[in-house]
């Protein structure tokens, strides 16, 4: 998993208080002013905030009601030509191969054959690249409603395809995620149980890092969750 967060480009200061990682520090369990949010400067690289307990972090959503008006999946540009315009696989494809458990082999035109994957949102292995769906986080709809109705087309493709953060883009069963769809925690959470507090801490981390809002609805969802991850905490770079 480390190499899989290294290889999708999050700076290294940041690796060891992932939300994939939700041991929190004792300090922080014993509200001691190491829990109070930080922000460490990273030479020339975006600044990466201190791990926040996920109660904290969820408080700093802002709160607003949900605006869909205008929204269409294509005004997010995706997939584009990825981190590597010269390897010939897209965003897509990339983070397939980024979070691969078994590396595949790749022919020309970025073909896939072999290797292996876990789905974390039903804790399924896949070992056919065609049965995986990369999965915006938050989703496009969502995005659109909770604040990238007001982006411009530039900041929308960026969001669509963000490989700067392991969290934003997510390879999972087709199922899974269609099973999701463009449903936010209030009206969807992944069917493995044991991913819940995760979920819970990628899902606010990436509102966070895009500076997105959250309904009521959708706050007390991510809440209740908390209530059962004590330990979970958040960590996110804002995007540029």
């Amino acid at each position: 998993m480390i190499k899989n967060l290294l290889q999708r480009g999050l700076p290294a200061l940041a690796l060891a208080a992932l939300p994939l990682l939700t041991t929190a520090p004792a300090a922080q369990a014993t509200g001691t002013q190491a829990a109070v949010p930080a922000v460490f400067g990273i030479a020339g690289a975006p600044r990466v905030r201190a791990p926040l307990p996920l109660f904290e972090a969820i408080d700093r959503i802002p709160l607003a009601d949900e605006q869909r008006e205008g929204y269409k999946r294509d005004l997010y540009k995706h997939w584009n030509r990825g981190l590597n315009a010269t390897d010939g696989c897209d965003t897509r494809r990339e983070v397939i191969l980024a979070e691969a458990v078994e590396a595949p082999v790749v022919a020309a035109g970025c073909k896939m054959s072999g290797g292996s994957w876990l789905s974390p949102y039903d804790d399924v292995v896949v070992t056919d690249a065609a049965g995986l769906d990369v999965d915006h986080f938050v989703p496009l709809a969502e995005v659109h409603d909770s604040g990238g109705y007001a982006w411009d087309a530039a900041r929308r493709e960026a969001y669509a395809n963000d490989q700067a953060s392991p969290l934003t883009l997510i390879a999972v069963t087709a199922k899974s995620n269609r099973s999701k769809a463009d449903k936010d925690p209030a009206q969807w959470l992944p069917p493995a149980g044991g991913y819940h507090c995760e979920y819970a801490a990628q899902w606010t981390a990436t509102k966070l890092r895009w500076n997105l809002s959250a309904d009521d609805a959708e706050r007390q969802a991510l809440l209740g969750v908390a209530e059962d991850c004590p330990n979970t905490t958040v960590v996110y770079e804002q995007a540029p």
